[in-house]
């Protein structure tokens, strides 16, 4: 069977290589890649006029052209950032804008879970791991909490697609999104955007970069998002009136100090400051039988009798030092996260209840009115890599790292129709330390100068120590989980030069995701759950070409992976808990297109898009479906209430995904007009693991305007953001009733600039 399945993806690859290759090939080649920086993307090189910049990247921790890392990669940066966060949006703006990346959350501003060739986390706990691994300034963001800070002040943005054992290696089997701010420079600029919106939006962002001498600089950015409540509470003698307000504040501040050619040392302060509501679950707002929401809805009103709100304040530092040695360059790279949470939201999602009258929106079968803390959370990072930096055909990177995180998640109940729906007296507590440490390594290795080839190898080893306990009135736990675990993680990868212009790239690698623990406990008889370790391994193949003089690139690949012991989140049908649990192998495939145009000098154009096939195979797992009134469509399991999901798609994975850019400018007056738009698609997908109607999220085009004017150092523009007002239902909460979550409506706005 795996030899069939070999060869099935062979052939797919060649197609699909012979097609791209038909593509024009222009007649000369890109710059070499900029000098090494650290671990930063160094600047883009400037071709000649109407030819694209050279994209640099550090996805392989050295500054390279993007054309020669063999992997696929996605980038953003400059006027597509600007557009895309210019309503005030969260982390959550990167879906669908890189091929085969989703991004949700079940949280709203806060706790984003990002996906990767279908490869994700719908686990809601606090301490769930993700597959996807986030980097900010080269420190990995482990805890959900620290995953959503604002994006301001970035240089870019890389989508690391496939596994990243080898050099980041922290629990990112499906791929890695990297973020690098802007960084100091010895120069004074700077910016400062201000924007106003609809629902009362009032958005800043600047940045001032201030050389203290000839050896030290400074940079300090902030952002602060604000936006009024826009949906209402009807109900009579309601706890919370109004919604989805927040503020949320930010700030970075930066300090390099480079005292000679061969040493530098760069601090990096920075938090955040977030207040507002959770996500709104909408009780029976999905029509029985459809995925449609129902007759009459109205996305301004919500009549709850639950409260709302929610705040987050992450805090954090990095030292970076590095050395310029004789033949290598040695860094160090030290960071400390932090986090505090609270969200309380009325999970239900109306009012009263079937044993407390008058109830609605509906039915509510049971009040479910709950909040979540992360009260103590702390994270120590540190590495120590040593790379070589002599001429010569072999190449290498050896590094260690080593990974503490602490914290405590509380959750607490208020399901009580007392005045003021005060806390009741049950509660859970989950204590977990995890502790790991890796030692990594790279080589490559240039065989002749068209062909180069690769290779990594990472050993992590992983300690897990959790309890969990449940108040409610006695005391049960508490429950102690410990579990180690260790891997080794490898790839290998090549790069054969077609022509000048062509590039054919290969890669197999594999990944690893340490066990998971959970202690969510519903009842005093409920016990901590664990999920094994998954392991994957991956294989694709693609082609990066610069066509019609470099006015234009294009990137394709295809790719094949298996993953066994696939972690996965199950519910428990009519009980607000997950489960953690492992489906005995997971497969994947698909095709990926990234191309980027400049049709005139007034036009430009980019085009990405991405089919993801996924299936769940494990004949003997089965699922709590939904406690609501829903219709599922899998088969029956052998126990009441229970669906087959063996064949299932992974839950939140659309198949089919697209983004579209354009952007079109012209001299006007002494400034320049412009138009920028932008749109995102992706088919539907099962919201869960078990497949219903109700649980089927729609098909989805949202697209963006920003139309403007830049003169001098100034610029004005108005935006609009889901430009069409489409709103659907994009998730929901199953153990009640047919509630929904529901995607943003339509913003609109103007932003001044002024740069200096």
């Amino acid at each position: 069977m795996m030899k069939n399945q070999t060869h099935r993806f062979a052939a797919r690859s060649l197609i699909a290589l012979a097609v791209a290759a038909a593509f024009p090939q222009s007649a000369a080649w890109a710059a070499d890649a900029a000098a090494d920086s650290d671990t930063a993307a160094a600047p883009a090189a400037k071709g000649q006029a109407g030819q694209l910049e050279t994209v640099i990247v550090t996805a392989q921790r050295r500054a390279e052209n993007i054309k020669d890392v063999p992997m696929a990669i996605t980038t953003l940066k400059g006027d597509k950032l600007d557009v895309l966060t210019s309503g005030g949006q969260d982390i959550r703006f990167l879906s669908g804008r890189s091929p085969s990346l989703n991004v949700e959350s079940d949280y709203g501003r806060s706790f984003p879970r990002f996906y990767i060739r279908g490869q994700g986390n719908t686990d809601f706990d606090l301490n769930a791991s993700q597959p996807v691994g986030l980097v900010v300034d080269d420190i990995v963001q482990e805890s959900p909490m620290l995953k959503g800070f604002p994006v301001f002040d970035v240089d870019q943005v890389e989508v690391l697609r496939g596994p990243q054992g080898t050099l980041f290696g922290r629990n990112s089997p499906a791929g890695v999104i990297k973020f690098d701010s802007a960084k100091p420079v010895f120069k004074t600029e700077g910016y400062a955007t201000l924007g106003l919106g609809n629902y009362g939006a009032k958005n800043a962002e600047g940045a001032y970069n201030l050389p203290l001498s000839d050896t030290v600089a400074l940079r300090l950015s902030l952002q602060s998002q604000n936006r009024d409540n826009r949906v209402h509470n009807s109900l009579p003698n309601a706890i919370a009136r109004d919604f989805e307000g927040y503020h949320d504040h930010a700030a970075r501040l930066q300090l390099l100090v480079k005292p000679s050619k061969d040493f530098s040392a760069l601090l990096n302060l920075h938090g955040r400051n977030m207040n507002g509501n959770a996500t709104l679950f909408r009780a029976n707002t999905i029509k029985k039988g459809t995925s449609d929401l129902v007759d009459g809805f109205n996305y301004d009103d919500y009549p709850t009798d639950g409260a709302n709100t929610q705040h987050l304040r992450t805090k954090g530092a990095n030292l970076r030092l590095r050395w310029d040695l004789d033949g290598l360059t040695v860094h160090s790279i030290s960071g400390y996260e932090s986090a505090d949470f609270y969200s309380r939201a009325d999970v239900d999602g109306g009012y009263g209840a079937a044993y407390a009258l008058p109830m609605g929106p509906g039915v509510i079968p049971f009040a479910l009115d709950t909040a979540d803390l992360l009260p103590d959370h702390k994270q120590l990072t540190q590495e120590v890599r040593v790379e070589s930096n002599y001429k010569g055909p072999l190449q290498w990177i050896a590094g260690l790292f080593y990974f503490k995180e602490d914290m405590q998640i509380d959750s607490i109940s208020f399901d009580t129709f007392a005045p003021g729906h005060p806390q009741n007296a049950a509660y859970s507590q989950q204590n977990q330390t995890a502790r790991s440490w890796a030692a990594f390594g790279s080589l490559n290795y240039t065989v002749s100068d068209k062909l180069k080839l690769r290779g990594g190898l990472r050993y992590t080893s992983d300690k897990k120590e959790f309890a969990a306990k449940r108040v409610d009135g006695i005391t049960a736990g508490p429950f102690q989980v410990n579990r180690d675990s260790s891997n080794v993680s490898w790839d290998a990868s090549g790069t054969y030069e077609l022509d000048k212009n062509t590039n054919l790239f290969g890669r197999v690698a594999t990944g690893y995701r340490a066990p998971s623990i959970q202690g969510r406990l519903y009842g005093l008889t409920d016990r901590p759950t664990v999920a094994n370790a998954e392991k994957v391994l991956s294989a694709e193949a693609g082609i990066k070409q610069d066509l019609f003089d470099k006015r234009a690139r294009l990137s394709a690949s295809v790719f094949q992976y298996r993953v066994t012991d696939k972690q996965l989140t199950a519910g428990s049908g009519s009980i607000n808990q997950n489960q953690l649990i492992n489906a005995d192998k997971v497969v994947g495939q698909g095709v990926e297109l990234d191309f980027q145009a400049n049709l005139s000098d007034s036009l430009r154009l980019t085009v990405g898009g991405s089919y993801n096939h996924t299936e769940i195979k494990d004949d003997k797992l089965f699922i709590s479906y939904c406690g609501g009134p829903c219709t599922p469509t899998n088969p029956a399991g052998p126990s009441a209430g229970t669906s087959r999901v063996d064949g299932n798609p992974l839950p939140r994975a659309p198949q089919w995904q697209g983004n579209f850019t354009l952007r079109y400018s012209t001299a006007m007056g002494d400034g320049e007009f412009f138009a920028f738009t932008d749109w995102a698609y992706r088919s539907s997908y099962n919201m869960f693991l078990y497949a219903a109607k109700e649980y089927k999220a729609k098909s989805l085009t949202e697209g963006g305007l920003r139309v403007g004017y830049k003169w001098d150092r100034y610029e004005v523009a108005a935006f609009a953001r889901n430009i069409t007002d489409q709103v659907q239902a994009v998730g929901a909460i199953d153990i009640n009733n047919l509630a929904a979550i529901t995607n943003e409506p339509r913003t609109l706005g103007v932003q001044f600039k002024t740069s200096f």
